[in-house]
C-alpha cells in the first residue's frame, strides 16, 4: 500500500493514513447482544481491504454503483469504503424506505450490487427484483433468518470478507491490483450519490466528489477542533447527508471513533453508555428528549418537581451567559454551580450528554425556547445550516457567538449571497457535481456565475453578520391583508410544547391562519394516565375534548408570543384541529428525514382545510394508511374544529 498521507484525496486513502497514524486507537464500536465490540483503525483497514478484494472477486468494478440499505452498522459503513476502494460508487438508501422508494433509487442509480443489513432488507429487494434487472448481487450483514434462502446471488458480508482475506493471502497479485486501484482514485472521482429527501417532489441523486467531501469535512473538523480523541454516536439514517458528513467523512478526516447503537430503539440508552463528545441531532430528537424528561418530572415527587423548576429558573437567568463566557455576578455563578451539582449535571448524565463538547442541530429550524433550554443547562448546542448539494455546512455558530434566531456565519471557504428575491445562494468546497442523470435540473439550480440556489429565504443580520433563515422561499407568503406569513416559524413555536409532535399551518392568500396538529402519543398518553382518562387508540385520544382544551391553551400562548413580534403579530392562529392520525413517511406525508411535504399534505387533507376556513365545527375524511410491509387500510374519521382567542393588534393597511 504505497498511498502517501499527503495525497489522501479519497476516503480509502484517508483510511490507510489513519491505520498508520492511529493504528491502535478505536475507530468503530458496535453494541451487539448487549456487548460493545471495538475495532481499531488498523483492524478496520484490514477488514475493509479484505471486503474490497472479496467484492472485486464477485465482479464489482470501477464505475459501478452499490446500494447500501440498512441502519448504522460497522459493516455497512465499511461497505461504503470497500466500494470506493475498487472505484465503485456507494448509494445509501433509507432503511425504512418502502419497496417503491427503494426500487426507484436502485433503478435510477443503476445499482449492480447491494449491501443490506438483514433479512427484512433482503426480502424487500427480492420483492422488487423484477424491477431491478441490473441488480446482480446482494450481500448482507445479519445472517439470522437467511440460512435457507437461495444463495445464487446472496452472500453474507462476513463470507465476502473471509473470501477476500484468503485470496489476498494466497494471491499477491490481487493485493497489488487492489493497491493500484486505490492509488488510481482521484479527488475528482464520484465519491457517493446521496438522494434528497424529496420535500418538494421526487428525490434527486446528488453526486459528490471525493475531494469536495474531504475538503468540506476538513474545514469543519478544524472549526470545532475535532480530534482522534473524540467519539460520536452514529444513529442518523445512513442515506442522509448529515450522517455521511458528520460521522463518516469527519471521522475519517479527524480519526475519531464512530459508535453504532444496538438498534434505533436503544440509541439513547446506548448513548448514555458511550458518552459521545460530539453530538448531532435534528430538532425533533431534542424535542423528544425534552418531552421524555418532562413526562418523568410529572411523575416525580412534589419536592423534586419544585427543586427542578426552581433551578431551571436559575439556568434561564445565568446558564447561557456562563456558557458564552459573559460576566455573571458571583452569587449567580454559585447558585448555578449548585444547580449543576443537583440538577443540570444529573440531567445531562441521564440524557447521555455529560461528555459532549460540541452539539449541533439542523435539518429544520429549532424553536428558540427549546434551543435556550439546552444551552441554559450547560450543553454547548449550536446551529448549522446546510444542504445535501453543499455537503454540508454553509453556516455554523462559532463558540461564544450563539444567537437563537440565527444559524451562524458563513463556514470557512463558503461564499454566501442573498438574491434580490431573498433566496440564499452559495458556493462551497463540497459543492455537488450535479444531479444524477438530470442536467436540466442541475442547470435550474445554478446561477450564471456558478452559485447554487438553496430554495430557502433569509438575510444576513447586520448586527451579528450571521444568517437568519425565514422559511423555504416558496412557502413564505402573505395573508390577504398583506401581512407576512411564515409557516415554519409558527410551527416551531407550536412544537416547543411536548404535547404537540407535528404542526402544519395554513394562511397564505387567506384572511387568517389555521393549524392542523398531531399530538405526541407518549406525552399526551402519560398525561391521560395521570388524569384517569381512558382511551383505546391514537384517534380516540386525539379527539378527546380535554386534549382539545389542553392544545387550545398552547395555541393561545403561541398567539400571545406572536403578538409581541411586529412582523408576525397578524399571523396568529384562529382555528385548529387535531389530526386523527400521525403524519407518516410511509404515507408520503413527511420525508424520511421527517420534513413535512406541504403540497401533498394540503392536497390529502383538503376537506380539513376547507372546513377550517368555511366556519365548520367538524369535518369528515377517509385516508389510506400504509403499513411497513406495504399493506394499506382506509381510516375514516370525523374531526372537530376549535376556535381560539387571538390578541388584538393594530389593523394593517392592505398592501396593494
Amino acid at each position: 500500500m504505497a498511498t502517501d498521507a499527503a495525497r489522501a484525496d479519497t476516503f480509502p486513502k484517508l483510511l490507510i493514513r489513519n491505520a498508520r497514524r492511529y493504528a491502535g486507537r478505536p475507530a468503530y464500536r458496535h453494541k451487539d447482544l448487549g456487548i460493545w465490540q471495538v475495532w481499531t483503525w488498523e483492524e478496520v483497514l484490514e477488514e475493509v481491504r479484505a471486503y474490497a478484494a472479496g467484492l472485486a472477486r464477485l465482479g464489482l468494478k470501477r464505475g459501478d454503483t452499490m446500494a447500501i440499505v440498512g441502519s448504522n452498522r460497522p459493516k455497512l459503513y465499511w461497505s461504503v469504503t470497500a466500494a470506493q476502494m475498487v472505484g465503485a460508487v456507494p448509494v445509501p438508501v433509507y432503511a425504512d424506505a418502502g419497496p417503491d422508494e427503494v426500487a426507484f433509487v436502485l433503478a435510477h442509480s443503476d445499482a449492480r450490487f447491494a449491501a443490506v443489513e438483514d433479512q427484512e432488507q433482503v426480502d424487500k429487494l427480492l420483492s422488487i427484483a423484477e424491477r431491478l434487472p441490473k441488480l446482480e448481487r446482494i450481500v448482507y450483514d445479519e445472517r439470522r433468518g437467511l440460512r435457507d434462502y437461495d444463495h445464487g446471488r446472496l452472500r453474507a458480508i462476513a463470507d465476502v470478507i473471509a473470501d477476500g482475506r484468503g485470496a489476498l493471502a494466497e494471491e499477491p497479485a490481487l493485493g497489488q491490483g487492489l493497491d493500484r486501484e486505490i492509488d488510481a482514485g482521484r479527488g475528482s472521482d464520484r465519491s457517493i450519490i446521496l438522494y434528497t429527501s424529496g420535500t418538494t417532489g421526487q428525490s434527486k441523486g446528488v453526486v459528490l466528489s471525493a475531494i469536495g467531501c474531504i475538503n468540506a469535512a476538513s474545514d469543519t473538523v478544524a472549526f470545532d477542533q475535532l480530534t482522534a480523541g473524540d467519539e460520536a454516536l452514529a444513529y442518523l439514517p445512513l442515506a442522509w447527508v448529515g450522517d455521511h458528513y458528520l460521522n463518516y467523512a469527519q471521522a475519517l478526516v479527524a480519526g475519531f471513533c464512530i459508535a453504532c447503537p444496538e438498534s434505533a430503539d436503544t440509541a439513547m440508552q446506548d448513548m448514555r453508555e458511550i458518552g459521545p463528545t460530539f453530538f448531532f441531532a435534528p430538532p425533533r430528537v431534542f424535542e423528544q428528549m425534552l418531552t421524555g424528561l418532562m413526562i418523568r418530572m410529572e411523575d416525580a415527587g412534589p419536592l423534586k418537581r419544585r427543586l427542578f423548576h426552581a433551578f431551571l429558573g436559575v439556568a434561564r437567568r445565568y446558564g447561557e451567559k456562563i456558557l458564552n463566557g459573559e460576566r455573571v455576578p458571583i452569587a449567580g455563578r454559585m447558585l448555578y454551580a449548585l444547580g449543576e451539582f443537583l440538577i443540570y449535571g444529573p440531567l445531562k448524565n441521564v440524557l447521555g450528554l455529560s461528555r459532549v463538547r460540541t452539539a449541533y442541530t439542523a435539518g429544520e429550524a429549532i424553536g428558540p425556547d427549546l434551543f435556550s433550554f439546552y444551552r441554559s443547562i450547560g450543553l454547548n448546542l449550536k446551529q448549522l445550516y446546510g444542504q445535501t448539494e453543499a455537503f454540508l455546512y454553509l453556516t455554523a455558530q462559532p463558540d461564544g457567538k450563539i444567537y437563537a434566531d440565527t444559524v451562524g456565519a458563513a463556514m470557512t471557504n463558503v461564499d454566501l449571497r442573498i438574491a434580490e428575491n431573498g433566496e440564499i445562494l452559495f458556493k462551497s468546497p463540497g459543492m455537488f457535481v450535479g444531479y444524477l442523470k438530470d442536467e436540466a435540473r442541475t442547470a435550474e439550480v445554478m446561477t450564471a456565475d456558478g452559485y447554487v440556489k438553496t430554495g430557502d429565504a433569509g438575510f444576513i443580520d447586520p448586527k451579528t453578520g450571521h444568517l437568519k433563515i425565514i422559511d423555504r422561499a416558496k412557502d413564505v407568503g402573505r395573508l390577504n391583508d398583506g401581512s407576512l406569513f411564515s409557516p415554519k416559524y409558527i410551527e416551531n413555536k407550536l412544537k416547543y410544547y411536548p404535547n404537540i409532535r407535528e404542526a402544519v399551518v395554513h394562511g397564505d392568500a387567506h384572511d387568517f391562519v389555521c393549524a392542523m396538529l398531531n399530538i405526541d402519543l407518549g406525552a399526551v398518553g402519560s398525561w391521560a394516565e395521570r388524569n384517569n382518562i381512558v382511551y383505546g387508540s391514537y384517534q380516540e385520544l386525539a379527539g378527546h375534548p380535554l386534549v382539545y382544551d389542553m392544545l387550545a391553551r398552547h395555541v393561545e400562548e403561541v398567539n400571545r408570543s406572536l403578538a409581541e413580534e411586529e412582523a408576525m403579530a397578524r399571523a396568529q392562529i384562529r382555528r385548529f384541529l387535531i389530526l386523527h392520525k400521525e403524519l407518516d413517511a410511509d404515507d408520503g406525508e413527511v420525508t424520511r428525514t421527517q420534513k413535512v411535504r406541504r403540497g401533498f399534505v394540503a392536497e390529502r387533507y383538503a376537506p380539513f382545510i376547507k372546513a377550517l376556513y368555511d366556519g365548520s365545527r367538524e369535518a369528515d375524511i377517509s385516508t389510506d394508511v400504509t403499513f411497513e410491509d406495504g399493506r394499506k387500510v382506509t381510516l375514516s374519521a370525523r374531526v372537530k374544529i376549535r376556535d381560539v382567542e387571538t390578541v388584538p393588534v393594530p389593523v394593517l393597511e392592505k398592501v396593494a
